[in-house]
């Protein structure tokens, strides 16, 4: 019955600044400081560790106010006296003295001074002496008037002697010292259950913070590369989009220096034909007979000209080097669908693997495909052998175990207006309904009414749909802790759940939802990865 002020004022002492505990903020290794101290003490240091425990960190943890500590420390600061005796002796004449010690036989309290005979006196030292308490008669039997000093365990009550030879005569009692000492090693190993509970959750925390993280550097860097691509691309095509006009133009510019060269020697011949015909023109009609036998040897014949007949102008344009262009055009347009099927459903489609039900662990109303790759809900109970791994919900497991790498399948869920779907771990509950959580062992989606999926997290995020996906992929990470939706009809992501811890084997979860009287009656379909 000592007072419990010592353990929690010390519980709720920053070790940095020796004083109660303001916004109390909790490390990673689960200590816990003022906020305003552990932030001044990170600050003046290039090495995190914890102030307490010298626990080194690789970076700066993120930290929040554990607000149901501060509540704890802001009621304490409120009531500084709490467990702290004020209660005065019942024996001073004058001036009262702070009573040290409360007399349960002699229902009194006494200084240090009037305690002196219960220390001494023999008939007096065999009384039964507590820390000062205030009101004595809590700590009396009402019926009695003995002291409390057993615990019934059959009733879970504190008792007197007396109440030993009565009602509670056959009853299982201890000394209360005994029971005290058993229950606050329970309260001790609860305490440390509890500061378990927040170093783990404070973990997951983190885990969760590094994810997003993760996945934000992740984005960022396919973004650049996505742009780096594109620009590329752009670039390109701008490329040959020139060098197709520049060709063009020298094309158009030989072909017409071609035409010009070719017009003018025609010209030329035209000229010179023209003025031999000028000349025979005047021969035909001359009397000089003698001059007409001298000319009649050079122009009686036709002047030799050039053959026109194969000569032309090309009116089609030189197309190799388009096809140079357009080449590397197509090589870097292959290299960029390279770069895009590396991400998103394309980069988890590589990881897909060959998955059949397992007949063993299915509902007892659920009709399964003999190639064990489809699931229906049925109207009758099938007749099977009862064993530990039957589900009695509506569910079945998958016969392939998963305990690292990674693993993708895909579903068809055509037609359906509600199924749920995912992986389980190993020791999952089957018998009785399922929680559908990751706390307990299934990360899992459903889709309720045809119109809203709901990723069963915790909290649990809802999307809604005009009209929901027909095929759904699942991709897990065991070593990352992550499992992911993906809606295969559309090639988009629905959710993930990130930061995960697995620990078990992780089997593929399959829950077709009931039949409705026919209106769920389509059965859901392990796929083949295309």
């Amino acid at each position: 019955m000592s007072s419990s002020s010592g353990p929690l004022n010390e519980e709720l002492q920053c070790s940095i600044c020796m004083h109660v505990l303001t916004d109390p903020v909790t490390t990673p290794c689960g200590h816990n400081f003022c906020g305003i101290c552990l932030n001044k003490f990170w600050t003046n240091t290039h090495i995190y560790f914890c102030p307490f425990c010298k626990e080194k960190y690789s970076k700066r943890p993120a930290i929040k106010i554990n607000t149901t500590l501060r509540e704890v420390a802001q009621h304490f600061k409120e009531k500084p006296n709490l467990g702290i005796s004020e209660v005065f002796c019942d024996f001073c004449d004058e001036r009262k003295q702070k009573a040290v010690k409360s007399c349960l036989t002699c229902q009194s309290s006494y200084c240090e001074t009037h305690l002196e005979p219960h220390l001494r006196v023999p008939r007096l030292k065999k009384h039964t002496l507590i820390n000062a308490v205030e009101k004595l008669e809590n700590y009396l039997c009402q019926k009695h008037q003995r002291p409390l000093e057993l615990f019934c365990r059959d009733d879970q009550t504190s008792v007197c002697l007396s109440c030993t030879e009565g009602d509670h005569r056959t009853h299982n009692t201890v000394p209360v010292e005994e029971e005290s000492r058993k229950k606050k090693n329970q309260l001790v190993k609860t305490k440390k259950d509890m500061q378990q509970m927040i170093q783990k959750k404070m973990k997951k925390i983190q885990e969760i913070q590094h994810s997003v993280e993760l996945r934000k550097r992740n984005t960022e860097e396919e973004k650049s590369a996505s742009v780096e691509l594109f620009t590329d691309l752009i670039r390109s095509i701008e490329r040959c989009q020139s060098e197709l006009l520049k060709m063009m133009e020298e094309q158009q510019k030989a072909a017409k220096k071609q035409a010009e060269d070719l017009i003018k020697e025609l010209q030329q011949e035209i000229t010179d034909l023209k003025r031999r015909n000028t000349e025979l023109e005047q021969l035909s009609h001359t009397d000089d007979h003698l001059h007409l036998l001298q000319m009649y040897s050079s122009l009686h014949r036709c002047p030799g000209t050039k053959n026109w007949t194969e000569i032309r102008i090309d009116s089609d344009v030189n197309v190799l080097p388009l096809h140079r262009a357009l080449t590397q055009l197509k090589k870097t347009h292959e290299a960029l669908n390279k770069k895009l099927s590396q991400t998103g459903l394309g980069c988890v489609q590589k990881y897909a693997v060959n998955v059949t039900l397992d007949p063993d662990s299915a509902n007892p109303y659920l009709i399964l495909s003999d190639d064990g790759k489809q699931v229906s809900h049925g109207n009758f109970k099938q007749d099977v052998p009862e064993n530990p791994k039957r589900f009695n919900d509506i569910c079945v497991l998958a016969k392939q175990g998963f305990s690292s790498g990674r693993f993708y399948y895909e579903v068809q869920v055509k037609g359906k207006t509600g199924w749920s779907l995912g992986v389980a771990r190993e020791s999952i509950k089957r018998k009785g309904d399922i929680s559908p959580s990751p706390e307990d062992g299934l990360w899992s989606m459903i889709l309720i009414n045809l119109s809203q999926c709901i990723a069963c997290d915790n909290p649990a995020v809802a999307y809604s749909y005009t009209k929901p996906p027909e095929k759904v992929g699942v991709f897990v990470d065991y070593e990352e802790g992550l499992v992911s939706f993906y809606d295969v009809g559309s090639s988009s992501h629905i959710y993930s759940f990130t930061g995960q811890t697995f620990t078990e084997k992780l089997y593929p979860y399959f829950g077709p939802g009931l039949n409705d009287k026919g209106k769920n009656s389509n059965p859901l379909i392990i796929s083949p990865v295309s």
